[in-house]
């Protein structure tokens, strides 16, 4: 289908793999991105090499467009930036941060700019500072999140009001019904996450993409919200963060808790007692380990199908 971001993007499908720290590499950004969605390869967790060598790679597995993301949280973001522009990338989505700080230097290279929000305030500075699109991403996400634990249900339809540019959808997308969904609230593409880390292109340890198949609902939970908000799988770990709000903590206190790789230990080397395991509500509903190209047919053939099955959806299905 043709619509506004297909169009910016040069995709087949309106459909963003998320670009997630220890799970977003060449392999799983290439797959979707030749299975007819947007990947991203996923630049917080590299260091600035690292990156420019999973750029080559994606380069030689794939000749249709792909991302970068970049939370702008981490360090290194202006050589991270120098090696996007230096290796000829064309679509970077920026997070957690201020857009203003980077759009204006991309978009003089001719790099479309897309920023995540997760409220109408950010929504509007996003588009102020000439971003192309905006990913509204709801608290149902995994990964670092809004304070304000706006939902997508809720967020989407508010951001679609605000800004005239784009609105991608994220946060609890995981299958085509929800896409369809999405799409009913105002969006015009969706970004999906989760439903990626349990990928067989996915970087994420094996031990970490078993334990999000294995956790029901209610089994996650928005937290540290005085560092950075983010959504955990109920683990030792957390609930060691839990004990410390019991005693009243203090920011100093759980930082010193967090420590430093927690999500590199728990979602890339695999240790689910003392590591820290990012993943959104949807894990609930996940069930099996699939090739991600095979995850974007199957959420484009279910979205098709609901589309055609709502008056007010019936044209995207073409």
């Amino acid at each position: 289908m043709r619509n506004r971001v297909t169009a910016l993007f040069g995709c087949t499908h309106p459909l963003v793999q998320a670009g997630m720290i220890w799970c977003s590499g060449w392999r799983l950004a290439s797959a979707v991105s030749n299975a007819g969605g947007l990947g991203l390869i996923g630049s917080g967790s590299m260091y600035p090499e690292v990156l420019r060598e999973h750029i080559r790679k994606c380069k030689a597995a794939t000749d249709k467009p792909f991302g970068v993301n970049v939370p702008m949280l981490y360090p290194d973001i202006d050589k991270h930036m120098a090696i996007i522009a230096e290796e000829g990338v064309r679509i970077v989505f920026t997070s957690a941060g201020n857009p203003a700080a980077w759009a204006g230097w991309l978009k003089e290279r001719g790099i479309t700019v897309v920023h995540v929000v997760s409220s109408v305030k950010f929504a509007r500075k996003a588009e102020e500072a000439g971003v192309d699109a905006v990913v509204a991403e709801g608290f149902e996400a995994g990964g670092h999140n809004g304070r304000e634990e706006t939902t997508t249900l809720v967020l989407v339809p508010m951001v679609r009001d605000a800004v005239k540019i784009p609105v991608i959808a994220a946060g609890g997308i995981a299958d085509g019904r929800a896409m369809a969904a999405a799409f009913c609230l105002g969006a015009e593409a969706v970004q999906v996450g989760s439903r990626f880390v349990v990928s067989q292109e996915s970087s994420a340890h094996e031990a970490f993409k078993q334990q999000v198949i294995e956790t029901g609902e209610g089994g996650t939970q928005l937290t540290l919200k005085e560092l950075a908000p983010v959504r955990l799988i109920r683990n030792p770990f957390f609930e060691q963060v839990q004990q410390a709000y019991g005693r009243c903590a203090t920011a100093e206190e759980l930082k010193t808790i967090l420590g430093r790789a927690r999500a590199k230990r728990g979602m890339f080397e695999g240790d689910l007692v003392e590591g820290e395991l990012e993943i959104g509500q949807v894990a609930g509903a996940l069930n099996d380990l699939l090739p991600a190209g095979e995850i974007v047919r199957r959420i484009m053939d279910e979205f098709r199908h609901t589309a055609a099955s709502l008056p007010g959806l019936a044209g995207l299905h073409a």
